[in-house]
């Protein structure tokens, strides 16, 4: 059973009360002054507080998908990033069922596939999600190429959070029943592409090279796969926190690759922290060009549409956020969902997701 199954957090939860009514039940038996009822009571009491600690961290864990499967609980070794026969850049390793409308047809619901991204420029190899929507599968689509957004989290974080508790997919198809969008492939992802470091999608010298990966291998290896445009009018990138931080940068600095970047309570610029280390080898002009307030203010703006969002109170980046829809420059193009209050959480995300996805849509092109 897998690390957020149902029937594990309910075992969980009945193990911790069976042994929490164990406890209550034997305590008086266990009330001599021996040093075997002395180990009894011990025994008893550590292993009803961790039964009750593993039951609420299963349950928080079920909540915000902090870890999506046993291995990546105890930092084991993932699925495999082999890619297949003969080369291929895209191995579909499965199908993923996220209550999509239609069941399990996919004219009707579309469907999630589990595929393994072979990163051949950057040689980072990654896992994602990618949604095809209904009309993917429709005979009178049959010879169309879509449009398509890299869906980003933050950092930590797990692709599976952006279908199973911010509702992308969902939320994309819903705007599309209503012409409120048009059909779009999401490719979710997670930024940490390199197991144990936060590396802001920045090209570290001598290092990962994940800008590469998602701005050149990404697109590369979808347009081999499936039927997506390969011009950058035909893409976006969607993020929240650093995912967000990821999906401004990439459109400013690589205007031909993205058109068009949201970024959801984004920070903006990179972190030194002992999970991202030294980013930028002591360059300190690569440091300033991925500072986008420096890069806002100091370069020329690239031709690329982008939204950002904050809450006027709960966000810590609403100073910087006003800074920078002030300092953007034509030809670069602003707008913003501005919320009263907020915080950085899921709840916040999901108030702005069905606006965001809508603005974005408005702004690629088949």
């Amino acid at each position: 059973m897998g690390l957020t199954s149902k029937k594990v957090l309910l075992l969980a939860v009945l193990f911790a009360v069976a042994l929490f009514v164990l406890t209550i039940w034997l305590w008086p038996r266990l009330s001599r002054h021996n040093w075997r009822t002395v180990l009894g009571r011990v025994g008893l009491l550590l292993a009803t507080q961790l039964s009750i600690f593993a039951a609420v961290g299963l349950l928080a864990n079920n909540a915000h998908l902090f870890f999506g499967s046993w291995g990546e609980l105890l930092g084991m070794k993932q699925d495999s990033v082999s890619t297949g026969p003969n080369g291929a850049k895209v191995k579909v390793l499965g199908i993923e069922h996220a209550g999509l409308p239609g069941g399990s047809r996919p004219q009707a619901a579309g469907r999630i596939e589990k595929v393994v991204l072979k990163g051949e420029k950057s040689k980072i190899n990654s896992q994602a999600f990618v949604y095809l929507p209904p009309e993917y599968f429709q005979p009178e689509y049959a010879k169309k190429r879509f449009p398509a957004s890299v869906v980003l989290t933050g950092y930590p974080g797990i692709a599976q959070n952006l279908f199973k508790k911010l509702d992308f997919p969902q939320t994309q198809h819903e705007l599309v029943r209503k012409n409120k969008a048009q059909p779009t492939i999401l490719v979710m992802m997670s930024p940490a592409v390199v197991q144990g470091r936060d590396t802001e999608c920045v090209d570290v010298p001598n290092g990962p090279q994940t800008e590469t990966f998602f701005t050149q291998d990404v697109r590369r290896d979808m347009a081999g796969h499936y039927r997506v445009g390969t011009d950058a009018k035909n893409w976006g990138v969607i993020g929240d926190s650093t995912g967000g931080y990821c999906a401004l940068k990439m459109p400013m600095r690589h205007p031909k690759t993205f058109s068009t970047g949201v970024a959801l309570s984004a920070d903006y610029r990179a972190p030194r922290d002992a999970k991202t280390g030294d980013l930028f080898g002591g360059d300190k002009q690569l440091e300033r060009e991925n500072d986008l307030l420096w890069r806002q203010k100091n370069l020329p703006a690239a031709p690329v549409n982008l939204l950002v969002t904050s809450s006027k109170q709960g966000e810590p980046n609403y100073p910087d956020t006003l800074k920078f829809i002030q300092q953007t420059k034509s030809p670069g193009r602003i707008a913003s969902i501005i919320l009263d209050s907020g915080g950085h959480s899921f709840n916040t995300w999901r108030r702005e997701i069905p606006a965001a996805l809508e603005w974005m849509s408005g702004h690629l092109k088949a």
